[in-house]
């Protein structure tokens, strides 16, 4: 595994704090090597400008034998210094460097080519006696046996304060770089905690809490804010995917249930008793146009669920009410109960596909007879540019504030909570009607309510009585408007 994908394996704080470190680490260690050799330089000058003073009054003091002229030991005995020849042998020397040279040879002989300077023992490890020395050549070394002189100072001072400003730095650069890794720890959390938020927000999210929406603080524009808000931008979309996704689930069950049952009655009708050949084949050209409607109704659901258009349809309004009322009576009428009433006048093509009025000439007649009371009736006419089809029973009706929220989706009042139903039915009403550009009217009782509002509509009245009625309204076909 290489280094960047181990580096990759840790958490986002470890290797912020871990670059931050690593940088303060490298720009630590170039101030601490900058100003250790600034101080080494400047020891260094000062023992040079000591050396090359000791030689310029030691030099004259130097007799061609090496020895020291009379009258100047006395200087040259504070010194330390060795006198050599030319294979690098010691001469004379100071009384505490009677041993071997100090330089080599090959050291020495450097010095015909000009001064030479040397440190004798190391800064680390320590040596017992270091020496900075300087090596230059006697004047005429070549007619003599004197050829070099090697001065020297003691280090001990300068290596001292080398080997004490190493220690400093050290424990400077050490302290400082915990203090940035410290703070830096603490930056990083700080910085992260937003994030640390969102994912909190998101395990929320997942547990099926689709409104919580990430806290942006709306003072400050950075880039965790910036994230933020980005963020709820994806999750509003999201949460309105999957509202979609439920209300066609919702819709597509409420849709089917009733053409299923219908279905499925007409079954258990035929069944009760043994029927000729022609009968079958009668039933059963009635069950295949239930099944074409069927398969109508899901390509039109599947298509509202998809958002895409109906193009440029119609349908007879008053032929679907017709034959939604024939088919409903067929089947009350072998239950021995009461049918339903239809009043049509002359065909009226409204701008709807044929599944669409199916659902809403359907969901009303199922409305009225699960929650009103026979007999329903059904009007189909048309008004002021528009198809207009009333559902009529003569049940309890509704309230006034009822009658404005009953277009909600799981609307329902309070009495008919016991009942089969999910309070969808008038939802999907008003949605595909108002998606038609038309208008639904709940009245009962002198109360009026209009749902999706439309100023073209204002002129037409409510014509019905007092009993619970439910009105839609639709933009008449332009086929039809042409004369």
């Amino acid at each position: 595994m290489t280094v960047r994908r181990r580096l990759a394996r840790l958490p986002l704080r470890v290797r912020l704090v871990a670059g931050f470190s690593a940088t303060m680490f490298l720009v630590l260690s170039a101030m601490g090597a900058f100003v250790y050799w600034r101080v080494h330089f400047a020891l260094d000058r000062q023992l040079n400008g000591d050396l090359t003073s000791d030689t310029r009054v030691l030099a004259p003091m130097i007799g061609p034998d090496g020895k020291v002229r009379s009258g100047g030991r006395d200087v040259v005995d504070s010194e330390l210094y060795q006198v050599l020849d030319r294979d690098g042998n010691v001469l004379s020397a100071s009384p505490t460097l009677q041993t071997r040279a100090l330089v080599s040879p090959t050291m020495a002989r450097e010095a015909l080519q000009g001064p030479v300077l040397r440190n004798v023992g190391a800064l680390l490890p320590t040596t017992r006696d270091p020496l900075r020395v300087y090596v230059t050549q006697l004047p005429g070394a070549e007619r003599q046996q004197a050829a070099f002189l090697v001065v020297a100072v003691r280090r001990n001072h300068r290596d001292e304060a080398l080997l004490e400003l190493l220690v400093q730095l050290s424990v400077a650069g050490f302290v400082a770089l915990l203090a940035t890794a410290v703070v830096g720890e603490r930056l990083a959390r700080f910085a992260l905690l937003p994030v640390e938020r969102y994912r909190a927000r998101a395990d929320d999210i997942i547990a099926g809490d689709t409104s919580v929406r990430l806290e942006v603080p709306a003072h400050r524009h950075d880039e965790v804010t910036r994230l933020g808000e980005t963020l709820n931008t994806m999750l509003t979309a999201l949460e309105g995917a999957l509202e979609r996704e439920r209300q066609f689930v919702n819709d597509a069950s409420h849709e089917l249930r009733t053409p299923l049952t219908l279905l499925t009655t007409r079954l258990q009708l035929t069944r009760r008793r043994l029927r000729s050949v022609t009968e079958y084949q009668s039933v059963l050209a009635e069950i295949e146009t239930d099944v074409l409607r069927l398969v109508g109704l899901t390509e039109h659901l599947l298509n509202a669920g998809s958002h895409q258009g109906t193009g440029d349809v119609s349908a007879d309004l008053a032929a679907h009410a017709v034959a939604a009322v024939e088919r409903r009576n067929a089947l009350v009428q072998a239950s021995d109960h009461a049918g339903l009433s239809v009043t049509v006048g002359e065909p009226v093509r409204v701008q709807l596909s044929e599944a669409a009025v199916d659902q809403v000439i359907g969901n009303l007649l199922d409305n009225a007879a699960r929650h009103g009371a026979p007999p329903v009736s059904l009007n189909v006419d048309q008004t002021g540019g528009f198809g207009r089809m009333a559902v009529v029973d003569v049940g309890d009706g509704m309230n006034p504030d009822l009658l404005a929220t009953a277009t909600q989706r799981f609307t329902r009042a309070a009495v008919s909570r016991a009942r089969e139903g999910f309070g969808l039915g008038l939802s999907l009403v008003e949605r595909i009607v108002l998606g038609a550009g038309g208008e639904v009217r709940l009245c009962f009782a002198g109360h009026h309510t209009r749902h999706g509002v439309s100023s073209r509509l204002d002129e037409v009245a409510c014509e019905h009585t007092e009993a619970m009625t439910v009105t839609v309204l639709l933009p008449i076909a332009e086929t039809q408007a042409q004369p």
